[in-house]
């Protein structure tokens, strides 16, 4: 090894604080559901190395509460209002935040969508928490293109956050290059320095175990919140091309519905269903059987930070079509296991369809791709770490 390589990585483990200690660390989320499934290898790494760990989110999930506690873990119900801009609700949100933070005294705060990230970077620096870091998941609605004026407001709000509340950051973790080379183009990080990045949240290798394709007409699968700004509209359409030329094939949907400005009503879905274009399955509480059933997934979304339900497909040996966009752009090698296309283009997502459509034969190759890409990059372990030695926190020894 050269002497440059040797003082380069001599400087860089330097940087990386010595962090023998057992740490009490709060994680806060928008949505409690996500805390166990989008934090929850994070959550049990901080655990198995000996680090105490308080979760917290804004709403009441009896069930979460349960599967955190059985970890290991604590959990706290801080009510903070995932969507809306009410100030006196923020203000009072803000003074939750503290109140928790004083109460519990944390050694580390980490927060991740927009509200915790920025609420709580602010509480955690009046309570005196010594380290802060955040974790940017996805800009969602506000930084999603779009120019009605309820966005524009969002947005404007959002930088405003943005801006204020990431000075108070020792650590700003990025999910994908694009975000952080916004964030960064927008002036809202200190300096490059501030900023890190990991492979999205990871997926759970042995959870999501490849699956055997089955029989039967070719089956594609979304699997996201009902929003416009998921690409849901475009899937639909797409599915209306596809159908003509290929009437036997599926298409099925499956998520919440979801209070943001972007979401998409019930009576539509309703409609979808009774013109028979796509199957509604609704929200599942464990998508494995839906992606197991399916041959492609497909997520034709205008940003993500990285989404997860592409990694547990890849994950399960599913071919994937997404599009070009920020976080989806990183999820696959364009035509090894899956196809790229442009955002907003039913046209161009019917084109790929049919692709699989025509040749099913490509669906096994595709599929076999994704897992080895999912294992390569996205191991929820190895993000897991990643984010741990961001943090500075003593990993579990073997």
């Amino acid at each position: 090894m050269s002497a440059l390589v040797c003082e380069s990585l001599f400087e860089a483990r330097s940087q990386i604080p010595r962090t023998a200690e057992r740490k009490h660390i709060l994680v806060v989320g928008g949505l409690a559901a996500s805390l166990t499934n989008f934090r929850g290898s994070l959550i049990q790494a901080m655990l198995a190395a000996g680090h105490r760990v308080t979760a917290a989110a804004g709403d009441n999930d009896a069930q979460v509460a349960w599967t955190l506690r059985g970890w290991g873990a604590e959990f706290e119900h801080v009510e903070l209002a995932r969507a809306g801009m009410n100030p006196v609700a923020d203000i009072a949100a803000l003074g939750r935040l503290v109140s928790l933070m004083r109460r519990t005294a944390p050694d580390v705060f980490l927060g991740y969508t927009i509200k915790p990230v920025t609420y709580g970077l602010i509480a955690s620096r009046i309570a005196g928490v010594r380290q802060r870091f955040a974790m940017i998941t996805g800009l969602g609605y506000a930084f999603t293109d779009g120019d009605e004026f309820r966005r524009r407001l969002a947005r404007f709000a959002a930088k405003a956050a943005y801006a204020l509340a990431l000075r108070y950051a020792d650590k700003v973790i990025f999910q994908n290059p694009d975000d952080e080379a916004h964030f960064l183009e927008l002036g809202l990080l200190r300096n490059k320095y501030q900023s890190a990045r990991v492979n999205g949240s990871g997926v759970d290798l042995m959870h999501f175990r490849p699956a055997a394709l089955q029989g039967g007409p070719v089956t594609f699968l979304m699997i996201a919140r009902l929003l416009r700004d998921k690409g849901l509209y475009d899937y639909v359409d797409a599915a209306r091309i596809t159908k003509k030329v290929h009437p036997d094939v599926k298409f099925v949907l499956v998520g919440p519905f979801d209070p943001n400005p972007a979401a998409v009503k019930s009576d539509e879905v309703k409609a979808w269903v009774s013109e028979g274009i796509i199957e509604y399955r609704g929200a599942v509480q464990d998508v494995r059987p839906e992606i197991a059933a399916c041959h492609v997934l497909v997520l034709p979304s205008y940003r993500e930070g990285t989404p997860r339900t592409v990694l547990e497909a890849m994950a399960m040996g599913r071919a994937i079509i997404t599009t070009d966009v920020p976080g989806c752009r990183q999820t696959v090698e364009n035509g090894v296991n899956g196809l790229l296309v442009e955002a907003r283009s039913s046209t161009a997502l019917a084109k790929a369809m049919s692709v699989f459509a025509v040749r099913p034969d490509l669906i096994s190759s595709a599929g076999s791709a994704s897992r080895q890409r999912a294992a390569l990059l996205f191991d929820s372990s190895a993000v897991s770490r990643d984010v741990m030695e961001l943090l500075g926190l003593r990993a579990a020894t073997a």
